[in-house]
């Protein structure tokens, strides 16, 4: 063989993948997309799913079908999504749970940053820190909670939907910002420890906006904070912890569509640009609030950023103070 023949051929090998590539992005999609959703049906993060995944098939003319695949805050769709060709197939909606599952537990199977392609971040699920009034009638702001558990330290308690949720990591990092104490008392899922909270079991909880609001609309409960950086819509007249002295502080549990290392970038971005228009209709952001979810489109590499930043930021809390499961 000639050195010319050899370099044909070296330049040949080397082109295939990409003209490989360029072929699927012109022709994509042309059969059905997999939008595997990491928790139960009936959730913010499956409803924003199908929402989503409506408007994608509508404007992308393939049919977009939702699978959720439930198990260890996401781990099993996540290493099944991981694991799928990277042909823009298959994508997963990235809750905050399975974000950080890696830290969590000890064998996930993926690593969060270095094992997806972020595409379009696509919503956020504010939390709120809500106080029991009847049994806490002083504490209207974070201040007072602060001066109330200093008072009696290691006596307070509070809850979250459970060990590890994002309830409980933020309260860990308010606490240690704050520098004070309280215990958790963790529950299996948000709605029994609201109830508890409510009846005075567990005075304090962070909680999901969502499923707390109408027991703060109702006087049950009592809103002291919201965890964004912003205040929201929803309750407008809750100071965001930031605005109470802790300047910066950014506690968000956000969702957003990944796919598998090596999807075409022509594809991702052909994602990214329908997820952005569909996210700047009015009835969408509507029937994303119903839901409990603000819509909040950022741009692949902005969501690249978002994870990397969120990924660092709460694996130290779980590190540091030994939230981890196994």
């Amino acid at each position: 063989m000639t050195i010319l023949h050899f370099t044909r051929r070296a330049l040949l090998g080397a082109l295939l993948p990409l003209l490989a590539a360029s072929a699927l992005a012109d022709t994509w999609p042309s059969r059905p997309i997999k939008l595997i959703v990491p928790f139960p049906a009936g959730g913010p993060t499956d409803t924003a799913s199908r929402i989503l995944g409506q408007k994608l098939a509508e404007r992308l003319k393939q049919p977009v079908v939702v699978e959720n695949k439930a198990g260890a805050s996401g781990s099993i769709a996540a290493k099944q999504v991981m694991e799928s060709p990277a042909d823009g197939y298959t994508l997963m909606m990235l809750a905050t749970p399975t974000l950080l599952a890696p830290h969590m537990y000890k064998k996930t199977g993926y690593d969060t940053v270095k094992n997806f392609t972020p595409v379009a971040t696509v919503y956020d699920l504010p939390i709120v820190v809500v106080v029991n009034p009847s049994q806490m009638p002083s504490v209207t702001d974070v201040q007072r909670l602060i001066t109330y558990a200093k008072a009696q330290p290691g006596q307070l308690n509070y809850t979250s939907s459970g060990p590890g949720s994002f309830g409980h990591l933020s309260m860990e990092l308010l606490k240690e910002l704050g520098q004070f104490d309280m215990r958790h008392v963790p529950y299996k899922g948000g709605v029994p420890a609201i109830t508890d909270t409510i009846g005075g079991q567990v005075p304090v909880m962070y909680a999901d906006l969502v499923a707390a609001l109408p027991h703060i609309q109702s006087g049950k409960l009592r809103a002291i904070a919201v965890g964004s950086p912003q205040r929201v819509a929803m309750l407008p007249q809750v100071k965001t912890i930031a605005e109470q002295g802790f300047k910066g502080f950014d506690a968000v549990s956000w969702g957003g569509l990944l796919a598998p290392v090596g999807t075409p970038k022509e594809v991702v971005a052909r994602i990214d640009k329908e997820v952005g228009e569909i996210l700047a209709d009015k009835s969408v952001q509507e029937r994303l609030l119903t839901a409990g979810a603000i819509a909040n489109y950022q741009s692949a590499d902005r969501m690249a950023a978002r994870l990397k930043n969120d990924y660092d930021k709460w694996g130290r809390v779980i590190r540091d103070k030994a939230i981890g499961v196994d």
